[in-house]
């Protein structure tokens, strides 16, 4: 599933074509992708015709599109196939698409859900006094929000007594991370993925969040990671990132740090990618 960096290329790109703009015209092509705008399709359009789009925003892998005019937002869903595309009016319909947007204005674009595996949709709902959508207003704030708490990031961490990759995992204690950028961040902070939280000191909390935050910023300079035509921009461009990776996805491979083969283990229905001379495991985890 798509990550902070992923998301935010998604967010600039609708900040830059959609941000502004005033709805005219709302088409659900499969109940779906609105399923958890409980009225339907029809009222959702309703609901958003005649209102201008705030200021695209993000927090971790959340995205949601404010309505300028209004103390709602429309929360997007990307599941695991989602996109939000900018189109022509007259370029041809994408074999899965969901839901078109038109605007009331002469830019001759429209935006576009697509979403192969139908997962993932769009929903209507009220603000918090904060300007999130009230339903994820539980989600920490993410590594690269400058009003992000390092230090309360770091008594957490020791307070949860779990293992450092669930941590990172965890959405509530800090957002935006998953799978790829964790085992790209332990692999650059030469930390085991079941390293006991309760055993970081402060500089080692700093140094882990500074990689979380490099590895981050470097796919965000590349548009992202992505392994197929699933994960793209606005514009249905893929990010490269995949070609910088140091662990992930990348079994029996040399580490580029000492060369060991990097190693793969199950974990939480996911998978580890971990170097097993730079990431020792911690003895009870050996």
């Amino acid at each position: 599933m798509p990550e902070l960096p992923e998301v935010e290329v998604v967010r600039r790109g609708l900040e830059r074509w959609v941000s502004g703009r005033v709805v005219d015209e709302v088409r659900v092509l499969h109940p779906r992708a609105v399923r958890r705008h409980l009225a339907g399709g029809e009222d959702f359009g309703a609901r958003l015709r005649g209102h201008r789009i705030g200021l695209a925003q993000r927090r971790g892998k959340y995205l949601w599109l404010p309505l300028a005019d209004s103390a709602q937002s429309v929360l997007a869903h990307l599941g695991m196939s989602g996109q939000l595309l900018v189109q022509p009016y007259d370029a041809p319909d994408e074999k899965h698409l969901r839901i078109r947007v038109r605007f009331d204005d002469g830019q001759g674009t429209e935006l576009r859900f697509v979403d192969q595996r139908t997962f993932g949709g769009l929903s209507l709902h009220d603000n918090t006094a904060e300007g999130l959508p009230e339903v994820i207003a539980h989600i920490a704030r993410d590594p690269l929000d400058p009003a992000f708490d390092d230090d309360a990031f770091h008594l957490a961490l020791r307070r949860r007594r779990t293992t450092i990759k669930r941590a990172l995992l965890d959405q509530s204690l800090i957002s935006g991370v998953g799978n790829i950028y964790a085992d790209e961040a332990l692999w650059r902070a030469r930390l085991h993925y079941e390293r006991p939280t309760a055993t970081f000191t402060r500089p080692r909390s700093a140094e882990l969040l500074g990689h979380v935050r490099d590895v981050m910023n470097a796919a965000l300079a590349v548009g992202g990671t992505s392994f197929d035509s699933l994960y793209v921009n606005v514009n249905g461009e893929s990010g490269y990132f995949d070609r910088s990776l140091d662990a992930y996805g990348r079994e029996d491979m040399p580490c580029r740090r000492c060369g060991t083969a990097i190693r793969r283990r199950p974990w939480m229905n996911r998978s580890s990618y971990f170097c097993p001379r730079c990431q020792r495991p911690p003895r009870a985890a050996s």
